[in-house]
């Protein structure tokens, strides 16, 4: 596991520096907002200097434009893992809409900080890394209708295979497209693998991990790991795309200045 080894971030930032407007789906289940809330406290606790607030595109609240009315200057961070449709469309079109002109970061993925996070929680479902050699893996991800995003997603698959030892590691989708989670566990029986494992490679809880979790009981698998929720390395990757996107602004705004 990989998880021990993260480098401190800096625990303070400059006075004015733009807030991080961290930028979620939203769900009607209240674990969705919790764990959110959870993701607030933990950027927090790494860097007390940061404003930090959250907004929501559906169901929960403060809606984006409530949250862009209290923020002078903000970089908007999607909590978002894959540039499938809500990155590319829906947060930009909300803050457009929202009269709100400010930096984007980019999304999560790829990260080896995810991979970590990953580590993590199979860790705390039990698994011991020593039985990758011989234990095939399912990465469960909501799936889109965006074969590049699908895409993305087996490319993060074979590089936690390739990084951590698995015997394979197929890809199963929760919605949208196939594969489903039995098809993905059929696969690797397929190959003679007995030991499986079921990571969810999604960030929160809700209607699409309980069906991974159900499926996965159905299936007979030996371990389910919970998502990534908030996790110390999604926090860490969090303040790494902020930051990222603060310093590609102001580069542009010096530019700009200087033409």
């Amino acid at each position: 596991m990989h998880h021990g080894q993260l480098p401190a971030p800096p625990r303070t930032i400059g006075a004015g520096s733009p807030a991080l407007l961290l930028i979620a789906h939203g769900s009607r289940d209240p674990r969705h907002a919790a764990t959110v809330n959870e993701l607030v406290q933990q950027v927090r606790s790494l860097r007390p200097g940061l404003r930090i607030s959250a907004a929501y595109l559906d169901h929960c609240t403060p809606r984006l434009d409530r949250a862009v009315d209290r923020t002078s200057t903000a970089v908007a961070v999607p909590l978002l893992l894959n540039r499938a449709f809500h990155a590319r469309s829906d947060i930009p079109a909300a803050l457009r809409e929202a009269g709100a002109d400010l930096p984007l970061a980019d999304v999560l993925g790829p990260s080896p900080l995810l991979l970590d996070a990953l580590d993590r929680r199979l860790a705390e479902a039990g698994f011991d890394p020593a039985d990758a050699h011989r234990t095939g893996l399912v990465l469960a991800a909501a799936g889109s209708s965006d074969r590049a995003a699908n895409a993305a997603t087996r490319a993060v698959a074979a590089e936690y295979r390739r990084t951590r030892g698995f015997a394979a590691v197929e890809v199963a989708h929760a919605s949208a497209a196939p594969p489903q989670l039995a098809d993905a566990v059929a696969a690797l029986r397929a190959r003679g693998l007995r030991r499986i494992a079921v990571a969810p490679y999604l960030l929160a809880p809700g209607l699409l991990p309980d069906r991974i979790t159900t499926a996965a009981a159905a299936a007979g698998v030996d371990t389910v790991a919970p998502v990534l929720g908030a996790a110390p390395e999604i926090a860490r990757l969090l303040l790494r795309r902020y930051d990222l996107a603060r310093s590609g602004a102001a580069a542009q705004r010096s530019a700009t200045s200087a033409a």
